[in-house]
């Protein structure tokens, strides 16, 4: 009997001990089965270093740009898309917080986000607070360039869970490169055709780091914020020579600028073009190889792009993530007689921006509503179903993705010190002072795209003008408030201490001679 009673209980616990383990066959095969992205969207955000609009998607048929644009065909291209200031450091901690440069008091590079605004929930720091991993390859939060390259910069550590600073031949081989003013590169027009091979590039090593990042998470089931900012095609202009044979550089246009249009300009606005002497008046030669440099390296930045999204599809991710292209701001290439960012027209201010989701209802859509780089946290919290933090200030634009035609704002408001701008969908004024003492700007995209007819004390647009100078002070009242929950506020925070680059590696002279080398 006894015996009888321990076999059924064998038996019981035998059943059981094999139910349970089909039970977490049947697990395992639903969990293979079912994507991480399903209950959470991976995000992938990719930023460019001062790259304008000249993008083939964008309709320059000259820059070539595949891979973007092929980004382009799969999600909603931004026509209208601008940053809040056309300076790194600003634009940056503007776009990570959500919150115009009046919020964050960051105006200037080199700051640390946390000295003005130390209770503030970052775009990243807010995945990792749901459950995703947050990973930082590259140039998010300003870094100089290129000295602080293969350094943390102006990193903030609340935001990552993990952090890769590339660090490649570019950055060895300085003393190679072409400039304007000796010994000078991130400020100044620079440039060089390098040899090598595209991983041997800071940017080529970034976009590895990024597509093993990439495998490592396709075995995972922990979601994802994976973002990725190129060095280039910030200055220097340097790329790997096979790009800078994509261009004839005889057939590259440099605009004509006549210097009557000047007159017609506030003071602050001219100060803002004539800014470096240095890069006036550039001989048509020399600023073909300059402008050749610059789409050399927005080449070499689209391959880059292009080998993180194969790897993207390769490994099956491309089904359950959301991809972003942007940069910080736009670029000068000879119009209005400048180079480079820092003023209020729309070469500076405007960004490329695309928004590639799986579920996209409009894949190859443009959508010309005016929108902000601050835009971008609330829309990645809407589209991956997150709850948005109360000081957050940018509108979604899931609205927009699901019907171009749509908009979620009326104008977008750009600040650049002493003066801003708002940009509708037809017009664009500039006012420089607090009360516009110092001037005002107006253009007429309709019929003037490079702004260079200033409309503002034309009497015909008189009513446009009335209008839209009580649009922008609306917009600079609401960009002034301090957003609930935001925390502690700070003005006038310190720059951080410009510490040396402290990364491991060649160091040269001017002559090209290795000063010292120490391994990792």
């Amino acid at each position: 009997m006894i015996k009888n009673i321990v076999k059924i209980q064998l038996f019981i616990a035998l059943f059981c001990i094999y139910s349970c383990s089909e039970g977490l066959k049947k697990d395992n095969q639903k969990d293979k089965s079912i994507s991480h992205s399903e209950e959470k969207l991976n995000v992938l955000l990719i930023i460019a270093d001062d790259l304008n609009c000249d993008l083939g998607a964008y309709g320059n048929f000259v820059v070539k740009t595949p891979n973007i644009d092929r980004l382009a065909e799969r999600g909603v291209l931004f026509e209208n898309a601008h940053s809040q200031y056309p300076w790194c450091g600003p634009s940056r901690a503007s776009l990570m917080t959500s919150m115009y440069t009046n919020q964050t008091k960051i105006t200037r590079n080199n700051m640390n986000l946390r000295n003005s605004v130390p209770d503030v929930i970052t775009l990243g720091q807010r995945f990792r607070q749901q459950g995703y991993q947050s990973v930082r390859i590259g140039k998010i939060f300003h870094y100089d360039n290129p000295s602080a390259i293969g350094t943390s910069g102006n990193d903030d550590i609340y935001t990552w869970d993990q952090t890769v600073n590339p660090y490649g031949r570019d950055k060895i081989e300085e003393y190679k490169i072409k400039t304007l003013v000796p010994r000078k590169y991130g400020a100044i027009l620079s440039w060089l055709a390098a040899d090598g091979k595209d991983k041997e590039q800071t940017d080529g090593i970034a976009a590895s780091e990024a597509i093993e990042k990439l495998d490592d998470f396709a075995n995972t089931d922990t979601p994802f914020f994976l973002a990725v900012g190129f060095f280039r095609p910030h200055t220097p202009f340097v790329a790997p020579k096979k790009y800078f044979d994509l261009y004839e550089r005889e057939k590259i246009e440099i605009p004509e600028i006549s210097s009557d249009y000047l007159a017609t300009l506030p003071e602050l606005a001219v100060k803002s073009v004539r800014a470096k002497e240095s890069q006036l008046n550039l001989e048509k030669e020399r600023a073909q190889e300059i402008k050749e440099a610059y789409y050399a390296t927005i080449s070499f930045v689209d391959a880059q792009v292009g080998r993180i999204l194969d790897q993207l599809e390769t490994s099956g991710l491309d089904k359950n993530t959301v991809v972003v292209f942007t940069s910080d701001h736009g670029y000068h290439l000879g119009e209005h007689g400048h180079w480079q960012k820092n003023t209020l027209f729309e070469n500076a201010t405007r960004v490329p921006l695309i928004i590639a989701a799986p579920s996209s209802e409009n894949k190859g859509a443009k959508s010309i509503s005016p929108v902000e780089l601050i835009d971008l946290y609330p829309t990645l919290m809407d589209l991956t179903n997150i709850n948005t933090p109360e000081h957050v200030v940018g509108k979604s634009l899931k609205p927009i993705m699901k019907n171009v035609n749509a908009s979620v704002r009326e104008s977008a408001l750009t600040r650049w010190r002493k003066g801003y701008s708002i940009k509708t969908k037809r017009y664009r004024l500039t006012k420089w002072g607090r009360n516009g003492e110092l001037g005002y700007e107006l253009y007429d995209h309709k019929n003037d795209k490079n702004e260079l007819i200033n409309l503002a004390s034309n009497e015909d647009y008189s009513e446009v003008m009335d209008s839209l100078k009580v649009a922008i002070e609306q917009r600079i009242a609401d960009a002034s408030i301090k957003p609930k929950g935001l925390g502690r506020q700070f003005e006038n925070a310190k720059p951080m201490f410009k510490a040396k680059n402290i990364t491991f590696g060649d160091t040269h002279n001017l002559n090209g001679e290795i000063n010292y080398f120490k391994k990792k």
